[in-house]
């Protein structure tokens, strides 16, 4: 192999290595960002910003992050809450906005399928009581 075909190589991957490192660090400050909204809206009691914020933050899916638990865990908390409070519609927010933002996220496999197998459940138990209301 020539020097210069070398050098186009290793500039190649030098590039696409430079591209990865920055999509993969734009994408951790927009998830950062999406989750401290929710974050400060939860703490002041905002419940569509909370839900907003966090289902954003989980929109940026990278793998492995501690954050997506912990978002996912808030919304959780923030439906089981809500129906505790009896509150079936801000419930039922809550868990689609898990669901729904487990299944907008494309990788190798299907993320988050237990918090989308617990969201259907609760989902499926929860809406006919409130059709009934």
């Amino acid at each position: 192999m020539s020097e210069r075909i070398k050098s186009i190589l290793v500039n190649g991957v030098v590039m696409a290595l430079i591209c990865l490192v920055l999509f993969v660090a734009g994408t951790w400050w927009r998830m950062r960002t999406q989750f401290n909204l929710g974050e400060e809206a939860f703490r002041r009691g905002d419940f569509s910003g909370a839900v907003a914020g966090y289902e954003s933050a989980l929109h940026m899916y990278l793998p492995g992050h501690p954050a997506m638990d912990r978002t996912a865990r808030r919304l959780w908390e923030m439906g089981e809450s809500n129906e505790r409070q009896g509150d079936l519609s801000r419930a039922l927010i809550a868990y689609r906005a898990l669901r729904s933002s487990y299944y907008a996220v494309r990788w190798l496999r299907q993320p988050g399928q237990e918090w989308i197998a617990r969201c259907d459940r609760k989902i499926a138990a929860l809406a006919p009581l409130q059709i009934e209301r």
